[in-house]
């Protein structure tokens, strides 16, 4: 079977060794194709002071390409066809998903539902009424298929459209006891993974897995969570990408509710129904959509960065974090120069990027 030339190139792209989301956006950025930056890449690593990071090949790519056919699947590539446009939006967006299911579902507003995988049996029955009402009200609700809240959530919005992210491939059933309901969902609702198919899920995994959920949502419900649970890392991420963020409050008793008590007081708005979720959601349903820049660019759009540039911005580096912003004031370089220093610095494996809009050296 032919596939899209630039689809293979924009794959091998994305599965090459330190190419995240960020650093793949740059490359489009400034070579405007897949192909032309995975043909850059070896002189750009040279650059950054290392060798070329492994480009995925080509046959590796066509093998998980043709798994995905098989599979009843296909990709959504940022930029194209029916991606998620609010999920588009964010700076750390896929650059592509694999999507079973009704694709149409990420046209409709959506909410997301999260929280505790031992939720006690309340806080279950909570999600999923909350979940059906919020679909009935026409919402599409997201979750990650996880124990608990996320199970509760997909069967309350089973019949209205629910979304679920998850962590492995797209083939991979975890927890292994949702795997008629996952099966369901890829059949009825629509199933999303950014790992590819055989992908064992590992805990580095879920936090990625959160970005999609909040990032598809214009807001997100927490319903029980303990204080460093991962229901709280999607929380955040949340408000760091805009969208609202609401939490049902809790007996401080319950170690579970914690999570959720602790978010109430740092801001997020308390919710007891689905009527309070769809009221806090209502200004964001009407707000304009921000297309997301850099696959959209022409060539070009990177600065070239001289010897003394690079060696301004590796003098500023180090181990601990710094934002990209306060390179740019240190440094008395042009925004464009750094970032191109930063890239070539990345893919000679040199550099880490971090939360927020930080780096570090590796």
């Amino acid at each position: 079977m032919t596939r899209p030339a630039d689809h293979v190139a924009r794959l091998r792209l994305i599965r090459s060794d330190n190419i995240g989301p960020i650093t793949y956006f740059e490359l489009l950025a400034r070579f405007g194709s897949a192909q032309a930056a995975l043909d850059a890449i070896p002189d750009l690593a040279a650059r950054g002071g290392g060798r070329p990071p492994r480009l995925a090949p080509v046959a590796l790519v066509e093998r998980e390409m043709e798994a995905v056919e098989r599979l009843g699947a296909r990709y959504l590539f940022l930029g194209q066809g029916a991606y998620p446009p609010l999920l588009a939006e964010l700076e750390s967006a896929p650059p592509a998903l694999i999507a079973s299911g009704d694709a149409a579902l990420l046209d409709r507003p959506a909410v997301a539902i999260v929280g505790a995988r031992n939720a006690s049996a309340a806080a279950c029955r909570f999600a999923r009424v909350l979940a059906q009402d919020l679909g009935q009200a026409g919402e599409v609700v997201v979750s990650g298929l996880a124990r608990g809240i996320d199970t509760a959530a997909h069967d309350g919005s089973f019949a209205t459209g629910t979304i679920a992210v998850i962590a492995g491939g797209i083939d991979i059933f975890y927890p292994p006891e949702n795997e008629a309901r996952q099966r369901a969902i890829a059949e009825q609702g629509l199933l999303l993974a950014e790992q590819p198919p055989g992908t064992e899920p590992r805990a580095r995994h879920f936090p990625y897995r959160n970005r999609i959920i909040a990032g598809l949502a214009h807001g997100t419900v927490v319903v029980e969570a303990a204080p460093k649970s991962g229901s709280l890392i999607t929380a955040r991420q949340a408000t760091e990408f805009g969208r609202e963020v609401m939490a049902v409050p809790g007996s401080p008793l319950d170690p579970r509710a914690q999570g959720c008590n602790q978010l109430i007081r740092e801001g997020a708005t308390l919710v007891q129904n689905a009527e309070d979720v769809l009221e806090a959601l209502r200004p964001l349903h009407v707000r304009p959509l921000r297309q997301r820049r850099a696959d959209y660019a022409s060539p070009g759009a990177s600065a070239d960065a001289d010897e003394a540039a690079r060696r301004a911005v590796a003098d500023l580096l180090g181990p601990t974090p710094v934002p990209v912003d306060e390179l740019i004031r240190q440094s008395g370089l042009a925004p464009a120069e750094v970032q191109t220093v930063l890239l070539e610095l990345e893919l000679a494996g040199r550099l880490e990027r971090h939360a927020g809009g930080r780096v570090s050296l590796a």
